[in-house]
């Protein structure tokens, strides 16, 4: 069995799209349609920059859909592959979540691109610059985290943000409490904390305004039945059902990301090979959480995709 994986926040960087553009038409359709969605040269900002411009969450969360998108775009039409026949699950890393139920045909790629923007706006209104903060705990496993978190907390919001694999864990809430977390590593067998260079703090419940926002979005723009089953960032279980989905999207803005659980459920439920489109940084977790034995394939270039169509 085989499961597509979509990547999330991050994994983004000034050039992406440029060599696949210049290739395929497939490819330029996709960031064409990107732009007209959002009335922006988000595509500009992708390959030409500023960093800091494509850094901004609104502009990164539909830039990493886009690039992943076109993609599969490519491997569909000039591979004549279809991902409903050869993918058996779809998952995706926090906004790669939407990006996957893009790809399964849940939402079109306009949607899927301001639902993202909005996603991305919303969650840096959320709380304001300098109040909130996340860290990742190297070498880390979630028992070791979540202890951390209590102890950092001190009535203040510490809480695990994305359980990613048996050795690193993500924190997210408010700037002191995450700063003690990193202070205090050392005290609970951890190896490292280190402070990440993001805008707001994901995936806690300090979030709550951006998940009320998107359930407004998402009642309006409600996902529809989609060809591959996904597994969920919030439960780490297969959801086949479109109002279960458009649910489980708010609560993920607020919740956990588990995606060491979700890489062993996909391996559980018979997964042997997975297919990383448009990046580069699922793979190693999925194979640290999962097992090394599993297939692992990362399809970001056009002689990814060439590979990859023989190979299917």
């Amino acid at each position: 069995m085989r499961a597509f994986v979509f990547p999330g926040q991050g994994s983004q960087k000034v050039g992406m799209g440029a060599e696949l553009a210049a290739a395929s038409p497939a490819a330029r359709e996709v960031f064409e349609e990107v732009d007209d969605a959002l009335g922006q040269k988000l595509f500009q900002i992708m390959t030409q920059g500023p960093d800091d411009a494509l850094t901004l969450t609104e502009n990164a969360q539909p830039a990493i859909m886009a690039h992943a998108i076109a993609v599969l775009r490519v491997l569909e039409k000039e591979g004549g592959i279809a991902l409903a026949d050869k993918a058996d699950f779809v998952a995706g890393h926090s906004l790669g979540e939407y990006t996957a139920l893009c790809a399964a045909g849940a939402f079109s790629l306009a949607d899927t691109a301001r639902l993202l923007k909005l996603r991305g706006q919303s969650m840096q209104a959320a709380v304001p610059v300098g109040e909130g903060a996340m860290c990742a705990l190297l070498g880390a496993d979630i028992d070791k985290a979540t202890a951390l978190a209590e102890a950092a907390a001190e009535g203040e919001v510490c809480t695990v943000a994305n359980d990613n694999d048996p050795g690193q864990v993500v924190l997210s809430g408010h700037k002191a409490a995450i700063e003690r977390a990193v202070a205090l590593v050392k005290e609970h067998g951890i190896k490292r904390g280190v402070l990440l260079p993001v805008s707001a703090p994901f995936h806690c419940p300090l979030m709550q305004p951006a998940a009320d926002a998107m359930a407004e979005a998402l009642a309006a723009t409600p996902p529809q039945a989609f060809r591959v089953p996904l597994f969920a960032n919030v439960t780490a279980a297969i959801v086949t059902d479109p109002a279960q989905v458009q649910r489980l999207l708010v609560e993920q803005v607020t919740g956990r990301v588990r995606w060491r659980e979700s890489a062993i459920a996909m391996k559980d439920a018979g997964v042997e090979r997975f297919v990383e489109l448009g990046g580069k940084v699922l793979a190693p977790m999925i194979t640290r959480s999962a097992g090394a034995d599993l297939a692992v394939t990362s399809v970001i270039t056009m002689a990814d995709i060439e590979a990859l169509a023989k190979d299917l």
